[in-house]
């Protein structure tokens, strides 16, 4: 039987669940979300778009959407 990778769709979950957070905050730029964030914006776009993400920089973007990460997991299957 061959093993599933499943890493590939979790990071694009992820990216979107982050992409959906960042438009409910208003932002619809990932640059202007990025720049008052102090963040940087490539890769932020990154985190968007799927690719590997360190935790550091995960719990900071949760800090910023003020949301804990049992919340932001919970649903992410769903996505």
């Amino acid at each position: 039987m061959a093993k599933t990778d499943y890493s590939t769709e979790t990071l694009k979950r992820i990216g979107n669940k982050f992409k959906s957070l960042r438009i409910k905050a208003g932002y619809g730029s990932y640059e202007t979300f990025a720049m008052e964030h102090d963040l940087s914006g490539r890769y932020y776009w990154g985190v968007e778009k799927g690719r590997n993400v360190s935790l550091k920089y995960l719990l900071k973007l949760l800090q910023i959407h003020e949301i804990t990460v049992e919340n932001f997991f919970k649903d992410l299957d769903k996505i």
